[in-house]
């Protein structure tokens, strides 16, 4: 199994080859709040193509964890980092995923 420092490389090594730009301090702590799950390799990818993936992204990250309300906002929110890392990408990493959802809705404040 890999190391947490050799993990974070692999993703942050993403968010660079998408041309994404990222607070490295936050994107740790996102990461981090990931636990295990970043070392399997199918839980730590979003597949943009599976309804009930997007369906748990929505209700244990954004509204469970980020406290958001239900709604269209949250689908479009979804959709959108599925566009920005690209449809045919299918390196989508959670950690780089919700790194993306958090700076979208503001809740940085969060994993401080």
């Amino acid at each position: 199994m890999a190391t947490f420092e050799e993990t974070i490389k692999v993703f942050e090594a993403e968010m660079d080859k998408l041309g994404l730009a990222y607070d490295a301090d936050l994107f740790l702590a996102v990461t981090k709040h990931l636990g295990p799950s970043i070392y399997s390799n199918d839980s730590a990818r979003v597949s943009c193509t599976q309804q009930s993936e997007l369906e748990t992204v929505k209700n244990n990250f954004l509204i469970n964890k980020l406290g958001l309300e239900d709604g269209p906002e949250l689908d479009a929110a979804i959709k959108e980092v599925c566009e920005t890392m690209g449809t045919s990408n299918r390196d989508k990493y959670r950690a780089c995923f919700y790194y993306l959802l958090v700076k979208k809705f503001g809740k940085e404040a969060m994993f401080n």
